[in-house]
């Protein structure tokens, strides 16, 4: 069990709530979710996928019969984001795989949002359509044109009912300013900019103006063999819209103001931990590279994930951590086998609740993990079609590390490690999470009594 959200002594206990995709064994490689979003208000949850598809969940209404049960969530659209391109110049295949998913904030009735390729930028625009003109002067209600000689009398069009639907349609496309794999995708609190990542550059980009962006981070040596380290992830501050944050391959979180200059190649704070030197070993440097960085709602702290560990920073410190939660410590002893797996570069992202007081983050065997900073408890959750009977409460679990197993306890050995949750997000405002493991989505919420 662990602390309730709203910070209270009261223990969270999640339940199972949804699962979404087909429960086959064989996976097709198109059906493998990439990343997992929800909209500002939580009503809204996107997924992308490597076939370039991107499925919107709308969360029902509550029922005023079942208060207890908060509205589940239904598939709203589903459209082709991407499609998989050629680039003829470099004899590249370019994945139509959905990288990340940004929302706009909403300012209408329709809904904006972000999608990224390794390429390139859309932004789509979903909006509904319950009524249709009928009484056109000009063609028949079937589409086809009248002879305007045959036309007597004007008629006034009217709107009438119809089946709702909604339309997800390409408004921008943001092209050609990447040289390598696009990474992340952030809009500015400003809601008229936004940057994109790649390994060595990070671009600005404003929402209208499509055939130009500014190049503000630069990280390319001028001889590629000197090439040190690479950009993971970055992020604008969630309310100073002249601050991002970028991490490395290296474990280093990078802060820039863009008031200082154009090019924002001299960081203001450089966030890093010495490394302690017990650990060190021939896998220090690939795990301490940071797969994922998020700024708290509040914008004081930010969090990194790493391959074994979740750190929360002060932005008022640069030392080190303020926080550090081990994810998965009883794998240190495994790097050498996920090594030779290739496990030891998959990229888990990590996310805050919408009061900033936990924090989750995927392990292997389709374990997540949630800490809890005010009552720094832990607990490891298990997302399974085994256990997702109707608000079935999830029983914790545990692995073992060595010495004699307890019953409950799962042993190291036998975790799978092709089992992985990447991509987890939280509801801004309520205790409902998505956890994606391979090609499921899971929909866990707080048990209400």
């Amino acid at each position: 069990t662990m602390a309730g959200a709203d910070g209270g002594t009261t223990d969270v206990q999640w339940c199972f709530s949804q699962v979404k995709g087909a429960i086959d064994d064989d996976v097709a490689d198109a059906d493998i979710i990439s990343t997992v979003e929800f909209n500002h208000s939580g009503e809204l949850l996107a997924t992308g996928d490597k076939g370039g598809r991107v499925v919107i969940f709308q969360q029902e209404p509550e029922s005023k019969n079942q208060p207890q049960c908060r509205g589940e969530y239904n598939v709203y659209s589903t459209f082709q984001s991407h499609e998989p391109e050629f680039d003829y110049l470099k004899s590249l295949e370019i994945e139509e795989k959905i990288n990340k998913i940004r929302w706009l904030p909403q300012k209408n009735a329709a809904h904006f949002l972000l999608s990224t390729n390794d390429k390139t930028i859309k932004l789509w625009k979903i909006s509904e359509r319950d009524k249709r003109p009928e009484g056109y002067n000009l063609k028949e209600e079937d589409g086809r044109f009248r002879d305007p000689n045959t036309v007597t009398t004007l008629r006034v069009p009217v709107f009438r009912p119809m089946d709702l639907m909604v339309e997800a349609s390409p408004r921008r496309v943001f092209a050609n300013a990447h040289t390598y794999h696009i990474n992340s995708i952030s809009v500015n609190s400003d809601h008229e900019t936004y940057l994109s990542a790649d390994d060595l550059r990070i671009n600005l980009w404003h929402m209208e103006i499509t055939d130009r962006s500014f190049n503000i981070v630069d990280i390319k040596p001028t001889n590629m063999e000197e090439l040190t380290e690479v950009i993971t992830a970055a992020e604008f501050h969630p309310s100073q819209c002249n601050t991002f944050v970028y991490s490395s391959s290296k474990g280093t979180i990078r802060l820039c103001d863009m008031r200082a200059s154009a090019l924002c190649d001299k960081h203001v704070k450089l966030f890093e931990e010495p490394e302690d030197p017990n650990n060190r070993s021939f896998f220090s440097e690939i795990i301490s590279s940071i797969s994922d960085v998020k700024f708290s709602h509040s914008g004081r702290y930010m969090m990194t994930r790493d391959y074994l560990s979740v750190k929360i920073w002060d932005l008022n410190m640069e030392t080190r951590p303020v926080e550090t939660y081990q994810v998965h410590e009883y794998l240190r002893s495994k790097l050498c086998s996920l090594y030779e797996n290739d496990c030891i570069f998959d990229k888990f992202e990590c996310c805050w609740n919408g009061k900033d007081s936990v924090v989750m983050t995927g392990s292997y065997n389709n374990f997540f993990r949630m800490f809890d900073r005010g009552y720094r408890q832990d607990v490891t959750l298990e997302a399974s079609r085994e256990n997702s009977k109707l608000r079935s409460v999830l029983k914790p679990r545990k692995v073992s590390t060595g010495g004699k197993r307890k019953k409950d306890e799962i042993s190291v050995d036998s975790l799978d490690f092709n089992k992985k949750i990447l991509h987890t997000a939280w509801h801004p405002l309520d205790n409902i999470i998505a956890v994606a493991t391979i090609n499921n989505l899971y929909i866990f919420q707080e048990k209400l009594n």
